[in-house]
């Protein structure tokens, strides 16, 4: 017989309360807060959630989700699930939940929280975690409709942070935006360390290298096939 207690989607009672007990929270949003760690620690590897049990064993490997929503579903809705799973790791960067230009303002909020908010959890439960910044539409990176840039809040200044780019700079919107977004990013949280999953073309992070220090890591994919990671 099926469990009629399990939790069906993260929506069911109120993105899962529980997992922000004791949080601190940061702006007008309240978002949770992923801390600075006393040490910054950059990874040998990034591996696909989906991917992380073909890691090797001999590497510092942060587990990413760059990857379609479903594939890491389990862990929004059972992010409590995943503990032990994840301790086997150096690092998990936080969920890279979808923030897509053209969808609802309040979706990309609650994929906003909701990035934030799993990441508190696992670093409360002494994870090493590192926030995974992502913006979507010019609403989340500026201030022209709210009073803060809400893609950077839940994430600490002058600390360490990952942004992908792999599947997000195909078309010159995409890096307009894309662009636009890495400069709020760089004003607002002054990062010591940002890890790039994917490509750094010149057109976008040319004007932004003496900023901070990059840590470019290949696609997946691109590794499998020869490629540096």
């Amino acid at each position: 017989m099926p469990n009629n207690n399990k939790r069906r989607a993260v929506l069911d009672d109120g993105c899962c309360p529980e997992l922000v007990r004791g949080a601190q929270f940061d702006g007008f949003l309240e978002i949770p807060m992923i801390e600075r760690p006393n040490a910054l620690v950059v990874p040998d590897a990034i591996v696909p959630f989906s991917m992380r049990d073909k890691a090797p064993t001999n590497n510092r490997i942060a587990i990413g989700f760059y990857e379609m929503d479903p594939r890491f579903s389990d862990v929004l809705i059972s992010p409590e699930s995943f503990i032990d799973d994840f301790a086997r790791f150096t690092a998990i960067i936080s969920p890279d939940c979808s923030l897509y230009r053209d969808a609802p303002l309040a979706v990309q909020i609650t994929n906003l929280y909701r990035n934030r908010a799993i990441g508190n959890f696992y670093q409360r439960k002494g994870l090493y975690v590192i926030p995974q910044i992502r913006w979507g539409g010019r609403e989340t990176y500026t201030t022209s409709l709210f009073s803060e840039k809400i893609a950077f809040l839940g994430a600490a200044k002058h600390s360490i942070v990952a942004i992908g780019t792999y599947g997000c700079i195909q078309h010159h919107s995409d890096k307009e935006h894309f662009k636009a977004g890495l400069e709020a990013m760089i004003d607002t949280l002054e990062p010591e360390i940002v890890l790039v999953y994917g490509s750094m073309p010149d057109s976008v992070f040319r004007d932004y290298l003496h900023a901070t220090r990059f840590v470019q890591y290949s696609d997946w994919t691109t590794t499998q096939h020869g490629g540096d990671n």
